[in-house]
């Protein structure tokens, strides 16, 4: 495995999917996610702060609460896809809006194409996932095996020191 170039990890049937919006965005992400309550009843849903309790209380889905954004709620959905835990993430964005954890929000970006997760940052993408066939069925995402990247370029690094 520490060889190989990646490494694959199962998303299963039932998705974890992590919902966030900023504040100008967080009510179309209620109704989205009203709209598409029936697909989203069969898997788990969890999100950051106002936006999890909002969705919750306006569509009666159980929403799993996470901090809010600003208070470091980003970097706990960030660490739940590096734990494996999160499969999929909805985070409509506010692009024309200067956010003070922007930080936050970048490393939550980045961390998920790091890890191959799937991530809608508007309503079209979002639609376009979750209509997507596997949205109801296993699929292998594939991670770049960082361990043996880090090998290969410690190993470059001692031969030319050694030169």
């Amino acid at each position: 495995m520490i060889q190989d170039d990646f490494i694959f990890f199962k998303i299963d049937k039932k998705k974890h999917i992590a919902l966030i919006a900023h504040d100008g965005k967080k009510q179309e992400l209620v109704k989205w996610v009203d709209k598409n309550k029936d697909i989203l009843k069969d898997h788990f849903l969890c999100g950051t702060g106002t936006t999890a309790r909002l969705i919750s209380e306006e569509t009666g889905l159980p929403v799993k609460g996470y901090n809010s954004g600003p208070l470091g709620g980003d970097q706990q959905i960030g660490s739940r896809i590096v734990e494996g835990t999160i499969d999929f993430v909805v985070f409509l964005w506010d692009p024309l809006e200067s956010q003070p954890h922007d930080p936050d929000v970048k490393a939550l970006l980045r961390i998920a194409v790091v890890y191959d997760i799937p991530i809608a940052n508007n309503l079209a993408t979002a639609d376009f996932l979750l209509t997507s066939k596997y949205m109801n069925e296993e699929y292998n995402r594939k991670v770049e095996n960082f361990n043996k990247n880090m090998q290969t370029r410690i190993q470059k690094f001692s031969k030319s020191e050694a030169e």
